[in-house]
């Protein structure tokens, strides 16, 4: 007989410590040959995830550095403090193809400690720098934070963003994925990127029976309302260990139905809790699987979502500088030369600092920050190095203060759109 262990709802748990060690990556970029995941190379700055979704797919990875893939998971979490350096290093190499580089395929690259280290944002610049193209996937409300780079990205068809919405039911979040943000910020996520002219999907994801899968038109509603214009989804995954912390979550807090919703998963995966089969591991098989395809292919068509595929632009990928370098943000154009290519006394405004100038500029200034003391010299901004928790120093700068300068080029549409931002004035196909 198993008693299921309830926790008290009188009394909110303290959340658990978590320490963060850097580590010194020797490259960045992962590849897959998988058919079920619609990118082939993929950038994780961190290991472990703090958010402590009790489904998540990548707990077991822990288990390869001599940790739990259950709370050591959770609070014991490792930051690529090199992160961009290496990306910078692995881009310039020669022969490179670019190819569409997603961001957070294991675990979340904005979960909370993102606020402190700043490496998602110093890859985002590097990806604007580089102009090379990139998607993300997050459950976090700050990945509105990087505005800024996002709406350049997109201006030049270079990013697409898509936010995991597991369950619009706050008690159930707060239990399933007990750190992420609240579903309502998610939502409020959407429209922020939608209205800022960046493509936005939604992955209703993991879609678990009776769970979570009663829930799937619903969300994709409210998704459509927010501004998305696309959506997928998944049905849980249960590898190695996921599958012993998951029916311990579930014997805990919904013990009325636990035998019910192992049996269902045991339906979709050809009687077994996981199935790891290419084609059939994301979305089940049999008439369960059938069912919730039906459901979706529907809610989605009367939605209007999914209408066309988002191609990402490939054919203006630039290799990147070497580390320490000025870039110039119009290196492309015959209309933007480079500073040092522009003759003395000239009227010109070069996008960013002379490299002079720039060896005086504080290391943790960001691109945008950059451009904007260069472009508006009239208007002191102040920026000063940001150092991570445990003293390493971060690859990222301070966001832009005061938004991006008024300027003319494709840089000057993303600084437009981003001033429309409050307005609503913004779609995806203005």
């Amino acid at each position: 007989m198993v008693i299921p262990i309830v926790p008290d709802s009188r009394l909110a748990p303290p959340a658990p410590k978590t320490t963060v060690t850097a580590e010194a990556a020797r490259k960045m970029l992962s590849r897959n040959d998988s058919p079920d995941i619609p990118f082939d190379v993929a950038v994780n700055p961190y290991r472990g995830c703090e958010h402590g979704c009790v489904y998540c797919y990548a707990r077991p990875t822990h288990s390869y550095l001599g940790m739990s893939p259950g709370l050591d998971f959770e609070t014991r979490l490792v930051a690529k403090a090199n992160a961009v350096d290496a990306l910078r290093a692995e881009l310039g190499r020669p022969g490179y193809k670019p190819s569409p580089i997603n961001i957070g395929s294991a675990t979340d690259a904005y979960q909370p400690i993102e606020r402190d280290w700043r490496l998602t944002r110093g890859i985002l610049e590097l990806m604007l720098e580089t102009r090379h193209p990139v998607t993300i996937v997050t459950k976090n409300a700050l990945v509105a934070r990087d505005l800024d780079l996002l709406a350049a990205l997109a201006e030049q068809n270079l990013v697409v963003v898509y936010i995991s919405i597991t369950t619009l039911d706050a008690g159930m979040a707060r239990t399933l994925e007990p750190r992420a943000a609240a579903p309502w910020r998610r939502l409020e996520a959407v429209r922020s990127l939608t209205d800022a002219g960046v493509p936005v999907g939604v992955l209703v994801a993991p879609v678990i029976p009776f769970i979570n899968d009663e829930s799937m038109e619903h969300i994709l509603q409210e998704s459509k309302a927010a501004g998305a214009h696309y959506a997928s989804y998944t049905v849980l995954r249960l590898p190695w260990e996921v599958k012993t912390l998951f029916e311990d979550w579930l014997n805990a807090h919904y013990p009325d139905r636990a035998q019910r919703v192992l049996h269902r998963i045991e339906d979709l995966r050809n009687g077994r809790r996981n199935d790891p089969n290419f084609g059939s591991r994301m979305r089940g098989t049999g008439v369960w699987a059938d069912l919730l395809r039906q459901r979706f292919t529907v809610a989605t068509r009367k939605l209007g979502l999914n209408r066309h595929r988002l191609e990402l632009d490939c054919d203006r990928f630039q290799p990147p500088l070497a580390a320490g370098a000025t870039p110039s943000l119009f290196a492309a154009g015959a209309s933007h030369r480079s500073f040092a290519e522009r003759p003395a006394g000239s009227a010109e405004v070069s996008p960013l600092r002379s490299a002079a100038s720039h060896a005086d500029s504080p290391a943790g200034v960001s691109l945008a920050a950059e451009f904007s003391s260069v472009a508006t010299p009239s208007v002191a901004t102040t920026t000063s190095d940001f150092l991570s928790p445990v003293g390493a120093q971060a690859s990222s700068g301070v966001p832009l203060p005061g938004g991006l300068p008024a300027v003319s080029g494709a840089y000057g549409r993303g600084a437009r759109q981003l001033r429309a931002l409050a307005a609503g004035q913004l779609s995806l196909f203005d």
